[in-house]
C-alpha cells in the first residue's frame, strides 16, 4: 500500500511538472485561446449624441454620494479641507474578460462590477484634486489585446467612439475656465492618448490641463508623445505634462505587453519599433531615475475581498529601466492578480497611490500659480 501511495505521489509530481512546462512554453497560446472572442465582430450602434447626459452612463460623477467608487478612501488617507475646483476625467481599464463579444455590453453585470473595483482602487487616487468623472463605455474585450485579428482594431475604435462622446459631454458640462486632470489606465490610457491628440492638442483645452496620467500603457517617445501636444513631466511641480509608467517586479518579462503595444500604430500612424518608451517615476514625479522604498508615501494594499484596503508606507521602490519599464525590485505582496512575467499591471496605481495623490496636488498648485488663481 505504501509503495502504491509513493507511485501515486510520483505520478502527481510528474503531471504537475508537465503542466508547468506546458504553461511555460505555450502560455501565450493558452491565454489567447481563453480570452480572444471566437465570434465574428458585431457592429455596434453609435450612442446618441446626448447619451452621457444620463447619470446612468457614469460609473462615477458628482452627486453619487457614498455609492461613488471613486470617492473611496483607505484608512490613513484624508480629503483636503476645501475641495479644489478641478475636474478629473478618468478612463477605467479593461474589465470585460468574456469572449462572447468583441465589445463588452454596458449592461454586463460582471464587467461592470469589476470596473467598479478598478475605479475604487485607481480613480480614488485623484479624488483630492476635485470632482471625478468616470464614464461607462463599450470597452474592447481583453482578448482584443492578444490577437492581430482585424476585429480587435475595430473593437478598439468602437470603444474609443464611446469615450470620445463621454469626454465631449464632460467638457460641455464643465465651466470653460475649470482646470482638468486627465487619467486612464491600460485600455483607458490608450484611449486617453487619442483624446489628447484629437480633442486637446492645439485647442484652448490644452491650457486647462493640470496633468495627463497615461498609466499602464506604453507611450512611444518618438511616435506617441509629440502627437499628444504635451511634454513629459521633468519636474515634480510642472503642470501640463504627461506621466506614464508600467510596473514590473524583477526579473521582468514584458513580452506579452510589448507585443500588444507594438501591434498598435503610434499616434503618428507609424510603426513604433524597438525604441524605449516613456517612463516617469511616480515616486519622484520626473522622467527616468530611481527612488528607494523609503520615498513611497503609501502603497494601497487591498484586502482579500477587495472591499477595503490599507496604506503601507516606505515599502515599494521604483526605478526606470533602460527600456522604459518601471522596475519595483523584488515582488511585493499585493494579491493574486499579478500577471505573468512579474507584471504588476493591475497594481500600477495602487503601488504608488499616496505619491500619485501628492503628485496631482503639486501640479494643481503649479497650474494655479501659472494662471494666478488664488485659493
Amino acid at each position: 500500500m505504501a509503495r502504491k501511495f509513493l507511485y501515486l505521489i510520483a505520478i502527481l509530481v510528474v503531471i504537475a511538472l508537465v503542466a508547468l512546462l506546458v504553461l511555460r512554453i505555450w502560455s501565450r497560446e493558452l491565454t489567447e485561446y481563453a480570452f480572444v472572442p471566437r465570434t465574428a465582430f458585431e457592429q455596434i450602434t453609435p450612442l446618441r449624441g446626448n447619451a452621457y447626459d444620463s447619470p446612468a452612463m457614469w460609473l462615477s460623477r458628482p452627486g453619487m454620494g457614498a455609492q461613488d467608487p471613486a470617492q473611496f478612501l483607505p484608512e490613513g488617507a484624508s480629503r483636503p479641507a476645501s475641495l479644489p475646483r478641478a475636474a478629473v476625467f478618468f478612463i477605467h481599464p479593461t474589465s470585460y474578460l468574456a469572449r462572447d463579444h468583441w465589445n463588452g455590453p454596458i449592461d454586463d453585470l460582471d464587467s461592470q462590477r469589476r470596473a467598479g473595483i478598478f475605479v475604487r482602487g485607481m480613480a480614488s487616487a485623484f479624488n483630492a484634486a476635485g470632482e471625478v468623472w468616470v464614464p461607462r463605455y463599450r470597452q474592447a474585450a481583453f482578448g482584443a489585446f492578444l490577437t492581430d485579428k482585424p476585429a480587435a482594431r475595430t473593437a478598439l475604435a468602437a470603444a474609443y467612439g464611446d469615450v470620445q462622446l463621454a469626454f465631449d459631454a464632460f467638457v460641455r458640462n464643465r465651466p470653460p475656465d475649470m482646470p482638468i486632470v486627465l487619467a486612464g489606465h491600460s485600455q483607458g490610457a490608450l484611449h486617453l492618448m487619442h483624446l489628447l491628440q484629437d480633442r486637446v492638442r492645439g485647442t484652448p483645452l490644452a491650457d486647462r490641463i493640470i496633468g495627463a496620467y497615461i498609466i499602464g500603457w506604453p507611450v512611444s517617445i518618438d511616435h506617441d508623445l509629440p502627437a499628444t501636444g504635451l511634454p513629459s513631466c521633468t519636474a515634480a511641480d510642472q503642470a501640463g505634462c504627461v506621466m506614464s509608467w508600467s510596473s514590473f517586479a524583477e526579473p521582468a518579462d514584458p513580452g506579452v505587453m510589448v507585443d500588444a503595444y507594438r501591434a498598435q500604430p503610434g499616434l503618428d500612424g507609424q510603426a513604433k519599433g524597438t525604441r524605449p518608451v516613456l517612463c516617469t517615476n511616480p515616486l519622484t514625479g520626473r522622467t527616468g531615475g530611481a527612488a528607494p522604498g523609503e520615498a513611497n508615501l503609501g502603497t494601497l494594499v487591498p484586502s482579500d475581498n477587495l472591499q477595503t484596503a490599507k496604506l503601507v508606507a516606505r515599502s515599494v521602490p521604483a526605478r526606470c529601466g533602460a527600456d522604459g519599464l518601471l522596475l519595483i525590485g523584488d515582488p511585493p505582496q499585493m494579491g493574486p492578480f499579478v500577471l505573468p512575467g512579474n507584471n504588476y499591471h493591475i497594481y500600477d496605481i495602487p503601488l504608488f497611490w499616496a505619491n500619485l495623490r501628492a503628485d496631482v496636488a503639486r501640479r494643481e498648485q503649479a497650474w494655479d500659480r501659472a494662471h494666478k488663481v488664488g485659493r
